[in-house]
């Protein structure tokens, strides 16, 4: 123990609660809500598949595809691309937790799970594409702003993620190439000591590039500066508490163990509410985070990305966040995510499934595989929303508190 550490023992022992020991779910889940909710309140939201999407289209620009595909020339860079610089940063808030917690440990899998990662990461792009968006744009976002499309694409997303472990579960029975696990990379005990300092520097370098761009002239990077911050904080927030809503919408059917659900079900419970208390005052437009894939879209690409998430390992957060922890297996997943979510919301959109119907007069969005759609506006307020949107979280929470005791629903 060094002379500091014998000195102020209770600063070990704090620096251990916070950046050593894992977080509860719950109070990950409390907090990403909170950094959601803050985000919202400057007219912003969080999303996780437009930024992937425009990684796409940055590899098909590179490829020549891009205009066989129709993709537009990208007109902003990998750091001022909303979407883009969230998910970078969350990657690196994920990175830093990581080297602050000494669990960042680069992971190399078995053959087989890399090409698990390519078939679940390029199934994730095609579900997103068809959905409006992932587990976090399709699912909780939607269910936060109080819109069905979000619950249709959940019954999807569980539809999907049963058949995705009952595949999986044969393939461990039938398939026997590339399971063997390779030689882990040994990280010398002296750089692994070098972690905490290495991830306090990275945190003091977010903080003084996000401080850059708010005093920024350039009116673009001084928005963008909230964006770095909150990026970096759902990174960090979802390794400690080792939040992912795959886990939530898989664990049931594999384990029965509901803890991530109901953390998920926690953070929905809160978010809700104070998301409809800024949709009254107008702070920020309700539809601005729904897509106009309810119900066909909502529910078809759910199914799909459910059965691509258990094959990749994680949903789309979810991979952001373990690739900043070392794991080679979602680098490759979240690269078929992003190439293969690219080429499909193109053709999509070529075919006429995914575009914007111009000709539609109402004040929601019509595509070939759905609408906008507004609990309130549906039932004509916020009460029988309200009511819908708690009632629908308190059946989940029931059936998951029932499997817990009984595992009726695993199928392994």
């Amino acid at each position: 123990m060094s002379d500091t550490q014998s000195r102020f023992p209770g600063l070990r022992e704090d620096f251990e609660t916070i950046f050593v020991k894992e977080w509860s779910p719950y109070l990950g889940a409390l907090l990403l809500v909170l950094v959601v909710v803050a985000l919202m309140t400057t007219g912003l939201f969080w999303g996780v598949f437009g930024g992937v999407k425009y990684w796409g289209d940055r590899i098909n620009g590179a490829l020549g595809l891009a205009p066989l595909l129709g993709i537009a020339e990208a007109k902003e860079t990998l750091l001022t691309h909303r979407m883009s610089l969230m998910n970078i940063l969350l990657v690196a808030g994920a990175f830093t937790a990581a080297l602050m917690s000494g669990q960042f440990q680069p992971n190399r899998a078995p053959r087989l799970e890399y090409v698990w990662a390519a078939l679940g990461g390029s199934a994730m792009g095609i579900g997103a594409s068809l959905a409006g968006g992932c587990t976090t744009g399709g699912f909780f976002n939607p269910v936060v702003h109080s819109s069905p499309a979000g619950w249709v694409m959940w019954l999807g997303l569980l539809t999907g993620a049963w058949v995705g472990l009952k595949a999986l579960m044969w393939t461990l029975d039938h398939v026997e190439w590339g399971t063997v696990a390779p030689a882990q990379i040994v990280v010398p005990p002296a750089v692994r000591r070098l972690y905490p300092l290495a991830g306090l520097a990275v945190a003091i370098g977010v903080v003084a590039w996000s401080a850059s761009w708010w005093s920024s002239p350039d009116k673009q990077l001084a928005a963008r500066a909230l964006i770095v911050v909150a990026g970096f904080a759902i990174g960090f927030v979802m390794h400690r508490s080792r939040l992912c809503f795959a886990r939530s919408i898989r664990e049931p059917f594999m384990t029965a163990e509901g803890t991530m659900t109901k953390a998920v079900i926690l953070a929905m419970a809160v978010g809700i509410p104070l998301a409809a208390l800024l949709f009254r005052a107008k702070v920020i437009d309700p539809y601005v985070a729904i897509p106009p894939t309810f119900w066909i879209g909502s529910l078809v690409g759910g199914a799909i990305f459910g059965v691509g998430m258990v094959f990749a390992g994680g949903c789309a957060s979810g991979a952001l966040w373990r690739m900043g922890e070392g794991h080679a297996k979602l680098w490759v997943a979240m690269l078929f995510f992003a190439w293969i979510g690219s080429i499909a919301s193109a053709v999509f959109k070529k075919l006429g499934l995914t575009a914007i119907d111009e000709t539609n007069v109402e004040t929601w969005e019509m595509t070939g595989v759905g609408r906008q759609a507004f609990f309130p506006d549906l039932f004509g307020g916020w009460g029988w929303a309200l009511l819908a949107g708690f009632g629908l979280l308190a059946v989940w929470y029931a059936v998951v508190r029932w499997n817990e005791t009984t595992e009726k629903l695993t199928v392994l």
